[in-house]
């Protein structure tokens, strides 16, 4: 038997979900998916305010995306001072959870941010990871104007869209770096194809071994601190003269470069 489709909320979360996992689209823009991420937060968790905070490898926390003026100066000042939930959320990799921002631990805990967060009208905090198994990338700030604990089943949901999202993000990163790596090993192939004419034109020109041609062009791109693959370029389009080239001093026998 068919099931009903979604509706009301259990339609908006689907929704969500579908949205925070499609980060394969052309143009994808991680702060627009952070800001829209902090957004949903709101809709779906029935909180006043969210921020979102995301560390690339081997940086500091950054902002990346808030619901409101409000959060987003509440999160930069966290990391302007250096404390908040955020923070230790992001540094033990596991939730933390705040419902009343105005008792002594709390004050005593994160003082200046507990103040600056009650400035603000906010009276209750819960920070959860952003994390793929033991990689944390970020966390999640969920802010609301009145005190008290988030229903157990809103902090599952909270996190299942950080997890969703911490997927989404760490997708998109390897997508990116693997056409980095492709690039460069274009960018590498065509270097070698112009390297080899190089050295044929220096080979046949001056009836030299294909090994001393390339010798001879290595030492002379050292001699003049200019990259290989340029100097290979140079002598293919005859800037460069041949004839200097072959005439430059060869390494010696205990220091010649091994053939490529």
């Amino acid at each position: 038997m068919d099931l009903p489709p979604p509706r009301g909320p259990t339609l908006q979360v689907a929704q969500a979900f579908i949205t925070l996992a499609d980060t394969l689209v052309t143009g994808f823009d991680v702060i627009d998916f952070m800001h829209g991420l902090a957004e949903q937060c709101v809709q779906l968790l029935d909180v006043d305010a969210a921020g979102l905070l995301f560390a690339a490898p081997g940086e500091k926390l950054r902002l990346v995306g808030a619901s409101s003026e409000q959060s987003r100066l509440l999160e930069l000042f966290q990391l302007q001072t250096d404390q908040g939930p955020c923070l230790d959320c992001f540094a033990i990799g596991q939730s933390v959870h705040c419902a009343d921002l105005a008792t002594e631990e709390t004050m005593r805990r994160w003082p200046r941010f507990a103040e600056q967060a009650r400035v603000n009208g906010f009276r209750a905090v819960d920070a959860l990871p952003m994390r793929l198994r033991d990689q944390v990338i970020g966390a999640m700030n969920l802010f609301r104007h009145e005190p008290g604990a988030l229903p157990a089943t809103t902090v599952a949901l909270a996190q299942a869209l950080a997890d969703i999202a911490t997927i989404g993000l760490l997708q998109e990163r390897i997508i990116r770096e693997g056409q980095i790596l492709t690039e460069q090993l274009q960018h590498a192939l065509n270097s070698r194809v112009v390297i080899e004419q190089a050295k044929g034109m220096l080979s046949e020109r001056y009836t030299l071994p294909m090994e001393q041609s390339f010798a001879v062009l290595r030492r002379h791109a050292r001699d003049r601190s200019q990259q290989l693959t340029e100097l290979a370029r140079e002598v293919v389009a005859r800037s460069a003269d041949p004839g200097l080239l072959a005439f430059s001093p060869a390494p010696a026998a205990e220091d010649a470069d091994p053939p490529p």
